[in-house]
């Protein structure tokens, strides 16, 4: 293979695991600021809000992230977002008041939005054309098992040696990050293509998304909200019914399925059309979901897990190099910010519904109300398949 085909060179090497790093440092966090805040004086509602902070600060900022990520180099961005990962890391380890989590909670969403968007489209920039598909499954499954692994971690910490140890083994993530980047030739330097109609002095406006990706938007949020429902809401939701599951070991099987799933799938990624994806990935999360409306032993969770795998999982990768390939090349970090504000959405929504499908549903009902995301999913799909189609994985 040539050097230009090459997936794994130093530089896409160093990304990937720069990736998992990130990822890990704000994952390993997610889990234990409810507690931790309530800890230091927070009511359940506010600990609640704060918690919320990081995701709604993430949301607003991916614009502006994408906006950067385009016009500035891809190590400044991406040192800039590890630096606050690492302040907002410290600054939890040390904070003893219920504001002072609030503001780190802000520079962790800042933080994450510039990582996210900016090592995404840093690895892009470095991939043939012709193997988006297969670089961002690699990209995807890096990012799932920081999001797998990290909260474990998180936990085991915490009741081994407290909170404020376990924030600074973030901590340690993110300099890991800083380092890692610090070896990396290719600086990621924006590609500005101006057209033949556009002077080179014309002023830039500013775009909130990158239009050709918001159906690819679209569909990831619909496919997420089943997913952060249940990350959210499946301890509550197993003990509510009284079921006799290992919960605990729910998304540490979901991971090594998404693994195996994506190693299996790689020479896939750049082969078949979106289309058959969405297919299998709308299949796979309705099995997914009938699979956690009747938990009655493990092995219909391991039926949930590998839906949600092969569903929300595998369509996590399959979008973002779909977003990837419908965008010019000069709009890529644009197209990266577009794909995380769905993703973002997502984790928004699948909480807040989750929340009042537990309140006002019965437990029964709960999955089978959720299955309403797939039908609107397939229409998002039907309105601009043209578009989606005609640049895809393929």
């Amino acid at each position: 293979m040539s050097t230009s085909q090459k997936l794994f060179t130093k530089d896409t090497t160093l990304i990937l695991l720069g990736s998992f790093c990130y990822m890990s440092s704000s994952m390993l966090i997610n889990p234990l600021i409810v507690g931790f805040t309530h800890s230091i004086g927070a009511s359940a509602i506010i600990a609640g809000a704060i918690t919320a902070i990081m995701n709604l600060t993430s949301l607003l900022f991916r614009p502006f992230a994408g906006q950067l990520t385009d016009r500035l180099s891809k190590f400044k961005i991406a040192l800039f977002g590890g630096v606050l990962l690492l302040l907002d890391s410290i600054g939890y380890a040390i904070a003893h008041a219920v504001w002072l989590v609030a503001v780190f909670r802000v520079i962790n969403g800042l933080g994450f939005a510039l990582c996210s968007v900016c090592m995404a489209t840093w690895l892009a920039s470095l991939l043939p054309r012709n193997r988006i598909g297969t670089g961002m499954g690699y990209y995807g499954m890096m990012n799932a098992l920081g999001m797998a692994i990290a909260p474990a971690l998180g936990i085991f910490m915490y009741h081994t040696v407290g909170y404020r140890w376990a924030f600074m083994c973030a901590a340690l993530f993110s300099l890991t990050l800083i380092i890692l980047i610090q070896f990396i030739a290719n600086h990621g330097q924006p590609r500005v293509i101006t057209p033949p109609s556009q002077p080179a002095h014309a002023t830039h406006h500013l775009q909130i998304v990158q239009h050709q990706v918001v159906p690819v938007a679209f569909i990831i949020m619909l496919l997420s909200i089943p997913y952060f429902a249940t990350q959210s809401y499946i301890v509550e939701y197993v003990a509510a019914r009284h079921l006799h599951v290992l919960v605990g070991s729910f998304f540490i099987i979901y991971a090594i399925i998404l693994l195996a799933m994506r190693l299996s799938l790689k020479d896939y990624f750049d082969r078949l059309p979106f289309r058959y994806f969405l297919l299998a990935g709308i299949i796979c999360n309705l099995v997914g979901m009938i699979g956690l409306t009747y938990l009655v032993n493990n092995w219909m969770m391991l039926v949930a897990a590998f839906g949600l795998a092969g569903g929300y999982g595998v369509m996590y990768s399959v979008c973002q190099a779909t977003a990837l390939l419908v965008a010019p090349i000069s709009e890529q970090g644009l197209a990266n910010s577009t794909f995380y504000i769905g993703m973002d959405s997502g984790m928004v929504l699948g909480p807040l519904i989750g929340g009042i499908l537990f309140d006002f549903v019965p437990y029964s009902w709960f999955y089978p109300v959720l299955m309403i995301t797939l039908p609107l999913a397939a229409i998002v799909f039907l309105r601009y398949h043209r578009a989606l189609e005609q640049t895809s994985v393929k």
